[in-house]
């Protein structure tokens, strides 16, 4: 087996979340010693979202350099990797694979998703097909995944990691300010599952109700509308307790998806003293939470890991739509009153082992990387090369486009755009319209996967 320290690894991302993901999942190898390569597009994280999402994950400001899409090929030339980690959304990954298959020198790549990724999407597998290995976070990850590939003919290796932001860790927090007892029979006796240790430091106690904002859901301006009023409810129903609005974007900035309706745009502008906003990382927001709140943000999951008791919110149903089916059977499903009473609480056991709080024993991902890196090395390995696009050159200049925004100044880029657009609407919607004979809807229930596209209308350009 090749040890970590003679394998060199880059990561190629824009966002800032899967620049979070793949600093985090990278961090954690013994021994490797990664590098950080932010390609310039529409989404690229602002330094002050790359610190912030590389902060505890070991990179230092020179593992991390930045790039324009064009220096791309040329500097994984200069540098050599053997492995290449394709971090960013699905048509990312795709135009990144273009040019590693331009490459005298290939790497081995590996892709994945920032984050818990059920339902897993038929767009999530079918962008990153090319690429050597996908890493999931969960067995039921790792079943949803099979399944989806059986029914599009899609035969890939997938391999298991810890979520990073699920290690078991503990809070610096006094222990008698956090009422995480009172807190679970609050909430009707639900089952607690592992408590943090007793701390050794001091620091703010943990009496901070934090809100995870997520740009895709809920879409309905109502129902963000109704989330805003809780946090007003829930700040003014204690006010020695703070309510904290954790957003991932500073305005002017970018992130993974588009946020139509900001909650900074849906709350009063006179609102309670104790409801403000914070940019920090989602690890320094929980330092003093004692309890986070959120739709289906992965937040909860790096909250579970810390002992910090959830809600995700089913006000507004439970479905594939809104991401939060995973929370079905963890006992973590509550309301708007729940949340502004304060009345959080613990995943069940036994839902934990199926969702991603395996045994640290069982992640493979680090151990199936280094055997490609043998096979590549050994010439045993075969490209799985990006597919030609199905209209041409046209296409290609069309897919760069789209994902490049202005940083690709192209006449055929521009182009493609004005005839491409229209066109991707009208399939969009056709596609949409089109009942999935095998049940993998997003309205169907009985699965983890879907066979349609996804409801969001999330462009990439900005």
């Amino acid at each position: 087996m090749t040890d970590a320290a003679g394998i060199r690894v880059v990561a190629i991302a824009d966002a800032d979340s899967f620049v979070k993901w793949s600093a985090a999942l990278l961090g954690a190898v013994p021994g490797l010693r990664p590098h950080l390569l932010l390609v310039r597009t529409p989404l690229t994280a602002s330094v002050a979202q790359q610190r912030t999402a590389v902060a505890g994950t070991g990179l230092q400001p020179e593992d991390i350099t930045r790039v324009s899409f064009a220096e791309t090929a040329g500097w994984l030339e200069g540098q050599r990797p053997d492995v290449v980690l394709l971090a960013g959304r699905g048509p990312f990954v795709r135009l990144m694979g273009r040019v590693i298959d331009s490459l005298t020198h290939r790497p081995v790549t590996v892709s994945g998703l920032p984050g818990m990724a059920i339902p897993a999407q038929r767009g999530a597998l079918d962008y990153r097909r090319h690429t050597d290995l996908l890493v999931v976070h969960s067995h039921r990850e790792e079943r949803a995944f099979a399944e989806l590939g059986e029914h599009i003919g899609v035969s890939m290796s997938t391999a298991l990691a810890t979520l990073p932001f699920a290690r078991r860790r503990q809070r610096m927090l006094r222990p008698a300010r956090v009422s995480i007892d009172a807190l679970a029979a609050g909430g009707g006796g639900v089952a607690v599952a592992e408590r943090p240790q007793q701390p050794t430091a001091v620091r703010r106690p943990a009496t901070d109700v934090v809100f995870a904002a997520q740009a895709l859901v809920p879409v309905a301006h109502e129902h963000r509308a109704e989330i805003a009023a809780m946090l007003v409810r829930a700040a003014e129903a204690d006010p020695n307790r703070r309510v904290v609005v954790k957003l991932r974007s500073r305005p002017g900035e970018s992130e993974t998806h588009l946020e139509r309706d900001p909650y900074t745009a849906l709350l009063p502008s006179r609102r309670p003293r104790n409801l403000s906003y914070s940019y920090d990382s989602m690890a320094t927001a929980l330092e003093s939470a004692a309890g986070l709140v959120t739709v289906s943000s992965t937040a909860a999951i790096e909250a579970t890991a810390l002992g910090v008791p959830v809600i995700a919110l089913d006000s507004f149903g439970v479905s594939k739509s809104l991401l939060n089916t995973v929370f079905v059977g963890s006992g973590l499903l509550g309301g708007r009153n729940e949340v502004v009473a304060g009345r959080f609480r613990h995943p069940h056991p036994d839902w934990l082992r199926d969702n991603y709080f395996h045994a640290e024993s069982e992640s493979n991902w680090w151990q199936r990387v280094q055997e490609l890196v043998a096979m590549r090395r050994a010439g045993a390995l075969p490209a799985r090369r990006v597919p030609s696009a199905r209209a041409g050159m046209l296409h290609d200049a069309w897919h760069r486009a789209s994902v490049l925004g202005r940083e690709d100044r192209s006449l055929s880029g521009n182009l493609a755009l004005t005839v491409g657009a229209p066109a991707t609407r009208v399939l969009s919607a056709v596609r949409r319209r089109r009942e999935s004979p095998d049940g993998g809807t997003w309205a169907d229930a009985s699965s983890d996967f879907t066979l349609e596209p996804n409801p969001f209308h999330d462009s990439i350009r900005r």
